[in-house]
């Protein structure tokens, strides 16, 4: 991570940028929520990490018999064109990164496939201890190919993670509801109200002809991080999304009353975001583009 003149945010802001550069300029403990979407492949070079188990009477966790360990992650030798080896080294800086950045009282959300959850929640555990992990959420979804020699994977993991255990902002009051499965089997009130979802989230992907579609070849639904930022976010609260892709979380933050900062070095993506965000009656924030720094 590189050093640089903090950044002032005064005002909704979009950033072009590594987000290696841009991650260490902004404030401690200023966000509410960070979400983060990242890519699959790095296409760099970094430190692999690899997981280690071993006997430790204070280890964290039981075992056969009764015998306690406990897991780390370790780092190993770099792997020279393997970026799934590698990837842990890559989101292992960043990840650190916004635990210093959110507020005590704010919230973590991972979004990753199945290939990297658990490499990850051994990561994260390590990062911000275990008994700030708050959830593991499953976004179910239809789409794709169906292959004739496994079950279909039509799902995305997203792991959640608090500054502070216990003193995490979660308004469930605040989040849309749902409609029961059998609604026959409650009463006409609250089959009216619908139900708080649970830990896993049915919604099919961004519609290629719907007005929410952009174009941009990672987009999420907005009704999935928008159940993000009602609960965990407050009204007029900073939220973060330094992979921003096309935009989602900053357009979810304008229609709800949030305060963004969303980074990406990719400029099409800038490009995408900020035509997304002039069309929701705010202005898109104001971008930046910081200057290259030496290592």
């Amino acid at each position: 991570m590189h050093g640089g003149e903090p950044l002032t945010l005064d005002d909704d802001l979009v950033i072009e940028g590594d987000n290696a550069d841009v991650l260490p300029r902004l404030p401690d403990a200023f966000f509410d929520l960070v979400y983060v979407d990242p890519p699959f492949n790095t296409g760099r070079r970094q430190a692999r990490r690899t997981l280690a188990v071993e006997a430790a009477a204070d280890g964290e966790r039981t075992g056969f018999a009764g015998r306690r360990y406990r897991a780390r992650v370790l780092d190993s030798l770099s792997y020279a064109d393997d970026h799934r080896a590698d990837y842990l080294g890559f989101l292992g800086p960043r990840l650190e990164q916004a635990r210093r950045l959110l507020a005590p009282h704010g919230t973590l959300y991972l979004h990753l496939d199945y290939r990297e959850a658990h490499y990850a929640k051994v990561l994260l555990d390590e990062l911000f201890g275990r008994d700030a992990f708050l959830n593991e959420l499953v976004w179910a979804y239809d789409y794709g190919g169906r292959p004739r020699d496994r079950w279909p994977a039509k799902h995305d993991t997203i792991l959640v993670y608090v500054r502070t255990p216990g003193a995490h902002h979660f308004d469930a009051d605040a989040v849309d509801r749902e409609p029961y499965m059998a609604p026959g089997l409650v009463t006409p009130e609250k089959a009216a109200r619908g139900k708080l979802p649970s830990d896993t989230w049915w919604r099919t992907i961004v519609p290629t002809n719907g007005t929410e579609k952009t174009g941009y070849p990672t987009q999420k639904p907005e009704g999935i991080v928008r159940r993000m930022v009602q609960d965990s976010s407050r009204p007029g609260g900073w939220c973060l999304d330094f992979f921003a892709g096309s935009g989602t979380l900053g357009a979810v933050c304008a229609q709800l009353g949030r305060r963004y900062v969303l980074v990406d070095s990719n400029q099409e993506a800038i490009a995408v975001a900020g035509r997304r965000l002039g069309k929701h009656g705010r202005p898109a924030g104001r971008v930046s583009r910081p200057p290259a720094r030496p290592l």
